[in-house]
């Protein structure tokens, strides 16, 4: 059986816009994405997500450590 590596919750904040959460197996919140108008575009966001991440590199644009 293959193991779910968490799952994305879908709220909607007191503006009425809907967000959603990438929330791991142990509670922990890993990602929020933005506001959308509208629970299918939050959806979509969702989709994007899922089909962009696996191959996402990581653009360090962060100072270096001190």
């Amino acid at each position: 059986m293959r193991r779910v590596a968490g799952r994305f919750v879908i709220s909607q904040d007191e503006r009425g816009t809907f967000r959603f959460a990438l929330v791991a197996n142990n509670g922990q919140t890993l990602a929020v994405g933005e506001g959308y108008p509208s629970k299918a575009a939050c959806v979509n966001g969702i989709e994007t997500v899922r089909r962009n991440a696996p191959e996402a590199a990581i653009d360090d644009q962060a100072p270096a450590a001190l």
